[in-house]
């Protein structure tokens, strides 16, 4: 576990510390942050990648839900435990906000508290044949209601495949009794549910008797969700789930991004943050736009993360995209708010594909050496890290990673310049996809993630789009769009408009 604090930080703000729980695709943390947007504590814990082996499981990607849970649980107490020189009295967290690794989906029995199965991630395959049945020669057949392509990155495929192939889940679903048990979400559901349920008398599992709650963010990547009403659509699901026969009542309660849902208490297993509210869900891309504080329609962000995701604030208006592009919802602030709307670009494959290099190919030993690495020109060398196949703009399931124009004088330095091109190049089809869509230039490109500490992919980026690439002050842009939002909620910024005042957004 990585900890760190500055309580120097903590007393130079006024008056208060939000909490944010960010769970990602490698790693779960908890930050606590002041109310001038600095971080002032963090831990932070990885999780094991679970790839089934086996021929018929290539591409399959699933995390254990029960060590999230802990490892959310460890990172909270570890940030509270090292504020211990601080006088929480006087600087106490006011309430929590949570971020998540989006479309990443959980099965489990509210009665028992156990999970089916394990969570299939974003980026797992293995439901292609689903999506493509279910496209029956169109992948847009959806579009005009959810705004996104049937295809194997969606939530609601990932339903299917539990369902055909749990049996467990299957015999609950036929049965009159204990289908009102079956709880389907994603990994902001299955924290909330715990953060604010009570121990299960069932051994294998944590909690029973939580919020059942996703925020309109998190909902609208499912394929279940109607833009438009922001409600789930029992003829989406039918069709989506079919022959199976699912009740809206397995979904979760749709909230806005930023209210406060429900009140931390130690009967969850969490000490130290009693009584503090849970008051902000965000998915992590769209908890990035938030951070960044790209409030006006035309702003954008770029996150180079384990994947690579392009989101443009749309405002009010819902853009639909004929480029291949995700129309989705950016934000609502409390649930009177008004629904931001956003056009997305998502690839599978950015910081990953360094991961790849690192662990696969053993040709460099941490993501800073791929920049040292890296020759002045690839030489010809050109990696495709269609991994997962291809998603934005392209949506191709089937597709696999491909280099192209190896010779014998290439070495491991060209493979890293490839990957960092390869990257960058992705960033440029999607961006020139959003264009396309939406006939707004971007003026400049706000980034964050991992992937902005190398100054060479950063440098290369701008000089292929064209415009000014722009790193934010502090990096964790997800962490604070969460921890912004939760402080909105309960007043600890009037609204975005005071927020923007007091913090440094995007700089």
């Amino acid at each position: 576990m990585e900890v760190h604090s500055d309580p120097v930080l903590i007393r130079n703000s006024k008056e208060c510390l939000i909490g944010s729980i960010d769970q990602g695709t490698s790693s779960t943390r908890f930050l606590a942050i002041t109310d001038k947007g600095m971080i002032a504590a963090s831990a932070q814990i990885e999780h094991k990648q679970i790839f089934p082996s086996g021929e018929d499981k290539v591409g399959w990607h699933e995390h254990d839900p029960i060590e999230i849970w802990q490892n959310t649980v460890a990172c909270i107490e570890s940030v509270v435990k090292n504020l211990k020189g601080v006088d929480l009295t006087r600087y106490p967290f006011k309430a929590v906000g949570l971020t998540n690794q989006r479309e990443t989906t959980v099965a489990w029995n509210a009665k028992t508290g156990k999970p089916y199965y394990n969570a299939i991630v974003w980026d797992d395959t293995r439901t292609g044949g689903i999506a493509k049945q279910i496209a029956n020669g169109n992948i847009d057949r959806l579009r005009e209601k959810t705004g996104l392509p049937v295809s194997s990155y969606s939530a609601g495929v990932r339903v299917k495949w539990l369902l055909d192939n749990c049996e467990a889940l299957r015999k609950d679903l036929n049965d009159s009794e204990m289908r009102d048990y079956i709880r389907f979400g994603t990994i902001d559901t299955w924290l909330v549910y715990q953060l604010t349920g009570q121990k299960s008398p069932s051994d294998g599992a944590f909690n029973v008797g939580g919020q059942f709650i996703t925020d309109v963010t998190n909902a609208s990547r499912w394929l279940f969700l109607d833009l438009k009403t922001v409600q789930w659509d029992q003829g989406l699901v039918d069709i989506v789930c079919a022959p199976h026969s699912v009740p809206l009542t397995a979904l979760p309660a749709i909230k806005s991004s930023c209210e406060v849902y429900a009140r931390l208490s130690s009967t969850c297993g969490v000490n130290g943050l009693d009584g503090v509210p849970v008051a902000a869900v965000f998915g992590d891309q769209q908890a990035a736009l938030f951070g960044q504080c790209a409030f006006e329609p035309g702003e954008a962000k770029n996150t180079y993360g384990t994947g690579l995701f392009l989101m443009m604030n749309t405002g009010k208006k819902i853009v639909k995209s004929s480029h291949g592009l995700l129309t989705t919802i950016a934000y609502q602030i409390g649930e009177e708010g008004e629904i931001i709307y956003g056009l997305e670009g998502s690839v599978s494959h950015s910081g990953s594909t360094l991961q790849w290099l690192r662990d696969q190919l053993n040709i460099i030993s941490s993501y800073s050496e791929s920049g040292t690495l890296a020759t002045d020109h690839n030489d010809g060398l050109y990696l495709v890290p269609a991994f997962s196949g291809l998603f934005c703009p392209r949506w191709r399931s089937d597709a696999r990673g491909c280099i192209v124009g190896i010779t014998a004088t290439h070495h491991r330095g060209h493979f890293c310049r490839a990957a960092l091109e390869a990257i960058t190049y992705q960033t440029k089809e999607v961006f020139d996809a959003i264009y396309a869509d939406s006939q707004v230039q971007l003026k400049a490109l706000k980034v964050d993630g991992g992937g902005t500490n190398s100054s060479l992919m950063m440098q290369f980026q701008a000089d292929i789009i064209g415009v000014d690439v722009i790193k934010p002050s502090v990096q964790e842009t997800t962490a604070l769009g969460a921890a912004f939002g939760a402080g909105i909620a309960v007043g600890v910024w009037k609204d975005i408009h005071e927020l923007k005042k007091n913090v440094e957004c995007g700089k």
